[in-house]
């Protein structure tokens, strides 16, 4: 029943800012205009669509508003008053009651707000669909004062969370059954994965170690800053971390102002993702504008800020292997490699031609090759290897889901930094540096040396191990081999049994039948 009710405000909230009239409106078919005219008549919708859209999903809750930030970077996709309205979502969503978030902080760390902080700003400095973030001022045990930012989870979040996904995973089931195409995109299991990754989000005691995982893997690279943790002060509905002082990256103007060097900046992004993704294989998978930030101090100048680790993707050692290796083929154009990768993964069934895949996979990718990345749409490129993996039964991997989301954020930042960015020829040399270090005597020297300690103590029992091993292993397979015989021979004395004992009993009843039918007659 919740689900249920849950529906029922859904499709409330939809038609009471309109929605349902700008779908139909966006169509050009003349009868639709009239179905339009109708299904609005006596409702006031008199405020901007992007505006009711923003409205709307801000009623629908957190799902709905995370889905308007993925939307609000894809400017290529949707018209620029809607784009422009999205972007709000980013980290302007209405701000809770600073009482409930000073109430938070009490409970959590069961003093009051005044004797945690030296100062602490009631007025938030942002707000997202799971928490705002709140100033303040710490004073360390060494007495050092440092200036922090408080982060307090939204009220009520965990119940209405959970009704959502209830929702979306009995869609997905409906969806699921409706077709046998339906089930090759898995819905169920992206819905689970996406259930995970929510709840998880709601624990900010995880979101800082996610954080300080981040912090330790991107300390080498001087690209990009993330916030230290105070462990001291961090609990499942608040934590406390280090200031950062930046400008947010959707203010280009003021970076230009500033002297920042853009498309260096675009270049750097594309550096960092792929570092995450295909060296650390765990990477921010939240990366929208309102969460990326640009450092104009002296220091740290043009580098890049990340914010919000609420959700974080990781990939295994075999699935970075794959996506590298099918990254590397797609650069080099090499659409067979792209097709036995997918038959060799198991994404497509073993009876798929590889002639054939690689024939579609080549009509999809060779016309968007040596094009600047403002020529090239990704939701185009997604469309026709969806229609394309129709064809081949291509399976969704719910895996890796989350690191496709990422891929658009990254082409929506892409395309606001340097229109110009070829996104091919940035991150060719990199994944092909990543391949040599993988395949290479590099990496064959770094197995060896992290094995070394367990070589050096089996090496001296290496001999006596192998004796034995040839002393007793006649003995010990005569000893199976007559036990397996042993076995066999009463498996087959028990089917024979079992057989006559069958034919007999069908006999019997023939018998008994014939003797009935001569009696009668």
């Amino acid at each position: 029943m919740r689900r249920f009710y849950r529906g029922i405000f859904i499709v409330l909230v939809a038609l009471r800012y309109g929605l349902d009239e700008l779908v139909l409106s966006s169509f050009q078919k003349p009868w639709l205009r009239v179905v339009t005219r109708i299904v609005s008549f006596g409702r006031k919708l008199d405020a901007p669509r992007g505006q009711r859209l923003r409205e709307a999903l801000e009623s629908l809750g957190p799902i709905f508003v995370k889905f308007g930030q993925v939307l609000s970077t894809r400017r290529d996709l949707l018209p620029p008053d809607i784009a422009d309205e999205l972007a709000w979502l980013q980290d302007r969503v209405p701000p809770f009651d600073s009482r409930i978030a000073i109430a938070t902080i009490e409970r959590a760390f069961r003093r009051p707000v005044g004797e945690v902080f030296v100062e602490f700003d009631e007025t938030p400095v942002a707000s997202a669909s799971i928490a705002q973030v709140h100033f303040a001022t710490l004073r360390e045990p060494g007495g050092l004062v440092r200036e922090v930012a408080v982060k307090v989870l939204r009220p009520g979040m965990r119940g209405l969370i959970e009704k959502d996904l209830e929702l979306m995973a009995m869609m997905a089931a409906w969806v699921e059954n409706l077709s046998s195409d339906a089930k090759r995109l898995k819905p169920r299991e992206v819905v689970a994965e996406f259930d995970k990754y929510l709840h998880d989000e709601l624990d900010l005691v995880r979101e800082a170690a996610n954080a300080a995982q981040l912090r330790r893997n991107m300390s080498k690279l001087d690209l990009v800053m993330i916030p230290e943790m105070f462990w001291d002060f961090c609990h499942p509905e608040v934590i406390v971390m280090e200031r950062m002082k930046g400008v947010p990256i959707a203010q280009l103007d003021r970076l230009r102002t500033a002297g920042v060097d853009i498309p260096k900046l675009a270049r750097d992004g594309v550096t960092i993702f792929f570092t995450q993704v295909f060296r650390d294989g765990f990477f921010h998978a939240d990366m929208h504008p309102g969460n990326i930030q640009i450092s104009l101090d002296p220091a740290t100048f043009g580098r890049y800020i990340s914010l919000d680790f609420g959700i974080i993707g990781t990939l295994t050692e075999s699935d970075k292997e794959y996506l590298a290796q099918n990254f590397a083929a797609f650069f080099r154009r090499d659409y067979k490699r792209v097709a036995e990768l997918h038959l060799e993964s198991g994404w497509v069934p073993e009876g798929t031609r590889i002639d054939e895949l690689e024939a579609a996979i080549r009509t999809v990718c060779e016309p968007y090759f040596d094009r600047p990345l403002k020529e090239i749409s990704l939701g185009m490129v997604l469309m026709r290897l969806f229609q394309t993996s129709r064809r081949f039964h291509v399976e969704i991997q719910p895996q890796l889901v989350l690191l496709q989301k990422t891929l658009l954020n990254i082409e929506g930042l892409g395309r606001q930094l340097d229109p110009e960015l070829d996104l091919w020829h940035t991150a060719k040399p990199f994944l092909e540096k990543w391949m040599s270090d993988q395949i290479g005597p590099r990496k064959l020297l770094e197995q060896l040396r992290a094995e070394a300690p367990r070589y050096a103590k089996l090496l001296p029992q290496l001999p006596r191990l192998l004796h034995d091993y040839l002393e007793n292993r006649p003995a010990d397979h005569r000893r199976e081999l007559l036990e397996l015989l042993a076995a066999q021979k009463r498996t087959n004395r028990l089917l024979q049994a079992i057989i006559y004992g069958g034919i007999g009993f069908v006999l019997g009843l023939i018998a008994m039948q014939l003797l009935v039918r001569v009696r009668l007659f």
